[in-house]
């Protein structure tokens, strides 16, 4: 294990994480005595106008991986309507490797809701929901009674503070299916009929939550208003790039040391990470990864000094998505790690349109013909074939992703796929396993 060097422990930037060791950070009087709630009472005597325009100048993009300007989103929601308007907050945290929202709301849930009273004043919401992914039990446990907590000092509820704004919170558990991550399907679960996404436009923006102007935001986007209305946009700015502002949890899980969240501001590289978390395990050797989450295309050791931010991510091949870097070495395999992937998409598919629901059954069916040493080299140009059939085709980005890890695979790794077909690597998956698949 190697020991980072003083100007690599300089990449760290706590601003999220920065209560997550304080003892019992996740209640109300710990986060009241390390500035919890002060941003709060800073916002509800702006305009929110001013607000949304202070985020906008933070240059604050979504952290749920597609990086979309958060100022902007709110600027969206028309006022002066007549509807009621509805804050979302997205935590079905589901993507394969990520784990930043969940340690958040664990370890530190008051400023998930904090953040998410200063977004609702903000955008004249007067009712605000958080849906949590059914299995994160621990987590919904104690983003709950955060929630109780704050309704008890009257940060929740009626006239909060004195400033005549009200504000119902509450925390809704689904039913554990990863196609609820996308925005659109977790509305119509929220509403209480079956995930799947919608056809739009009309966008979330006008016709979000039982049709009326929402917005839907990652966990980590609203946590980190209340930094931002504090810090000041300018304070926001000096960490980042000049296009991706701000500090970043990313995730390392895989052939590392020490797994785990490292919050560092965006344009930091994987080098880097990887000398935080210790190095490689002893005897592995890198050889591809993820920059954010099994829905992105893979990078390869090539790749070290890439900049994890949302552009220099992109001008690489690949999107930064949700930070989750899964490290693979030297003894993993590229297509077994592809299969495996593409079986969680065929079952987390939904099942709505026909190049996701049917383009992900066979792949993963080819997938196995390959791994029990019965391919052949026209699988390879049905695989491409295919991707390219899925690929903008879907309703939404599940079929997308998908096809992310198939295509990079191939690019980077096409003779391991080969030596399967050609028989100089063993077979993965027996016979049994090929023909009993369901």
């Amino acid at each position: 294990m190697t020991t980072p060097r003083l100007e690599t422990l300089a990449k760290l930037t706590p601003v999220l994480t920065k209560r997550w060791l304080s003892p019992d950070a996740w209640r109300i009087g710990t986060y009241e005595k390390l500035d919890g709630y002060a941003a709060l009472r800073k916002a509800l005597k702006a305009h929110p106008d001013d607000l949304i325009q202070l985020v906008k100048d933070s240059g604050l993009r979504g952290r749920g991986g597609a990086g979309f300007p958060t100022g902007l989103k709110w600027g969206f929601i028309p006022q002066g309507d007549g509807k009621p308007h509805y804050l979302v907050v997205n935590a079905d945290e589901g993507e394969p490797g990520t784990c930043k929202d969940l340690p958040l709301m664990t370890h530190d849930p008051h400023s998930l809701v904090e953040g998410v009273i200063i977004a609702s004043y903000a955008i004249r919401a007067n009712r605000a929901y958080i849906y949590i992914r059914g299995e994160a039990v621990h987590a919904a446990r104690r983003l709950r009674n955060a929630v109780r907590e704050a309704y008890a000092k009257g940060y929740l509820g009626r006239n909060i503070l004195g400033s005549g704004f009200d504000l119902e919170l509450v925390v809704h558990s689904g039913a554990g299916a990863y196609i609820c991550g996308e925005e659109t399907a977790l509305l119509d679960s929220l509403e209480g009929f079956r995930g799947q996404p919608r056809l739009r436009p009309p966008f979330p923006a006008t016709h979000g939550l039982y049709a009326s102007p929402t917005v839907v935001n990652n966990v980590g986007t609203i946590a980190s208003v209340p930094y931002i209305v504090l810090g000041g946009a300018a304070w926001w700015k000096t960490m980042g790039t000049e296009k991706s502002s701000g500090p970043m949890i990313y995730s390392l899980s895989g052939r590392v040391a020490n797994p785990g969240q490292f919050e560092c501001s965006l344009g930091v590289t994987l080098r880097e990470l990887l000398e935080l978390a210790g190095g490689m395990q002893p005897g592995h050797n890198l050889r591809f990864w993820t920059p954010g989450g099994s829905s992105t295309p893979l990078l390869t050791a090539e790749h070290l000094d890439v900049p994890l931010d949302f552009e220099s991510v992109a001008a690489a091949g690949s999107i930064l998505g949700t930070t989750a870097t899964q490290i693979f070495s030297d003894q993993d395999c590229p297509v077994y790690a592809t299969y495996r992937w593409l079986e969680f998409y065929h079952h987390e598919s939904c099942g709505k349109c026909t190049p996701c629901r049917e383009g992900n059954y066979w792949m993963v069916r080819v997938y196995r013909r390959i791994l029990s040493g019965q391919g052949t080299h026209e699988d390879l140009d049905t695989l491409l074939d295919t991707c390219d059939n899925i690929l903008g085709r879907s309703f939404c980005g599940l079929g997308d992703g998908a096809t992310s890890s198939v295509t990079s695979s191939l690019q980077y790794f096409k003779q391991d796929y080969l030596d399967y077909i050609e028989g100089r690597t063993a077979p993965k998956l027996s016979d049994k396993q090929l023909v009993g698949a369901h």
